[in-house]
């Protein structure tokens, strides 16, 4: 073992929260490592989910012609077959851009990175095993814990990754499949489900809970399961499911609890995700994982063990890439006396899914809970000039609004470009803005953007009963 070296501060992971707490730190001028496993930096964010999932989503959309089937019919196809090859040429592109921007950015910031695996030797100090067989120690004043998560594997599911696999195990599918069965309606199984429903791949999704997608409007989400069963989507929620066989012939027959089978040549399950944290040895710094081995923090993301952090995935719950980010500089800025406090209560949510979904701020059945009078505002893209030109045949936009002061509760949007849309109501309700900002300023004509002041004019039209 190498003579220990010093820092101000040691990352763990190089995932998003990693990757800008170790910036901010350096920018701060203390001098900070990330620590990764993996032979590659970036984390799930980069290889396996975020970035992937949304290139092979605008891929899909665009080699089958998806966004043009409006005008030119269900049979319209830019590319009648498409292959592996077709999707990961342009994944293995963006992946490899946004490798080389994160290099660039940990060197403009003389930040180190060192790959291997890291554990704690005690609340201070941590050792690092590399692939070659070394190991070296280092120590630090402050410690972030940014390991992420991995799918959850129950351990009665025979994954072989070929015909029973999880959203990482998809991404390295050598052929697309003419049948697929996806166990888990979250947000990943969600979008899975819609791209590769987009691919003409026949798609039966199951969710044994009855809830899907909780956090999501419920008049959005229903507009959103018709609009997948209107597209050929199987779909099953509230149902435990008996078994998952594999057969003779490769295929995985699913037999749901009521006695249903289904038959697919791939099974893809995404419910639930685990934290990466057994290779820690969390108990030698005095700390310990729950029973999803994710890490507790409290409200500046310290652990139990005040100079030990964590952030990202790996500390559950809202669990994006965009949250992370925000939660690694906020660590940064707190371990070294700079105070931040992360808004974690004005944040948009993201389903990239075909179409997208995305919403900030109340829902209706939270308003209600609440006993706050509210009036809803909508706008249906398809009624609109832009929506038109675009040929969009799906899509609503959705406020709430106050019915005692006119100020805006929530956006939640369903349809094309949902996720850049949410950010004109996100600003408006972090701004405590009301109903008359949309009424009284003037939007581009013709654009999606527009949606909003013909639903704040439906939300006034109430206000006026």
């Amino acid at each position: 073992m190498k003579q220990q070296q010093k820092f101000d501060l040691i990352v763990i992971g190089s995932g998003p929260a990693g990757q800008r707490a170790a910036i901010q730190a350096a920018k701060l001028g203390k001098r900070a490592v990330i620590i990764e496993r993996n032979n590659v930096i970036g984390g799930v964010a980069l290889h396996t989910g975020t970035i992937p999932s949304k290139t092979l989503r605008e891929a899909i959309l665009y080699l089958t012609g998806w966004g043009q089937r409006g005008f030119y019919g269900n049979d319209y196809r830019l590319k009648s077959e498409i292959t592996v090859k077709d999707l990961r040429q342009r994944l293995d592109i963006t992946i490899q851009h946004e490798l080389e921007t994160i290099r660039k950015q940990l060197a403009r910031n003389s930040i180190e990175v060192i790959h291997g695996t890291a554990s704690f030797v005690d609340p201070h100090t941590i050792k690092i095993d590399k692939e070659d067989g070394s190991s070296l120690s280092l120590s630090a004043d402050y410690f972030l814990i940014a390991t992420g998560t991995r799918p959850r594997r129950p351990d009665n599911i025979d994954f072989d990754d070929t015909s029973i696999t999880d959203a990482d195990g998809l991404l390295n599918a050598t052929g697309l499949p003419e049948s697929v069965t996806i166990i888990g309606a979250g947000v990943i199984g969600v979008e899975y489900a819609t791209m590769l429903n987009a691919l003409e791949i026949e798609v039966t999704l199951i969710n044994e809970s009855a809830n899907i997608l909780p956090f999501v409007d419920r008049e959005i989400l229903t507009e959103f399961l018709k609009h997948q069963k209107d597209h050929g989507m199987n779909f099953y929620s509230g149902i435990k499911i008996q078994s998952i066989l594999k057969t003779n012939t490769g295929t995985v027959i699913t037999t749901l609890e009521n006695g249903e089978k289904y038959e697919s040549e791939v099974l893809i399950f995404t419910a639930g995700r685990t934290g990466c944290t057994s290779s820690l040895k969390l108990e030698n710094a005095g700390l310990n994982a729950n029973k999803r081995h994710l890490i507790k923090v409290n409200e500046n993301y310290q652990t139990d063990v005040p100079h030990i952090f964590a952030a990202g995935d790996v500390i559950g719950f809202p669990s994006l890439a965009s949250t992370s980010m925000e939660q690694g500089r906020t660590v940064a800025l707190n371990a070294f006396g700079y105070e931040k406090d992360c808004d974690m209560v004005n944040i948009p949510y993201g389903i990239f899914s075909v179409p997208e979904i995305s919403m900030i701020g109340k829902t209706e059945t939270e308003l209600q809970k609440e006993n706050i009078s509210y009036v809803t505002g909508k706008a249906r893209f398809q009624e609109t000039a832009r929506g038109q030109i675009l040929g969009l045949q799906s899509g609503m936009l959705k406020i709430l609004v106050s019915a005692t002061d006119r100020q805006l509760l929530g956006v939640h949007i369903m349809g094309y470009n949902a996720t850049e849309l949410i950010h004109i109501g996100q600003s408006v309700i972090k701004l405590e803005g009301k109903l008359d900002y949309f009424l009284n300023n003037i939007f581009n004509y013709p654009t999606l953007a527009g949606a909003y002041k013909i639903a704040a004019l439906d939300a006034w039209n109430y206000l006026q009963k």
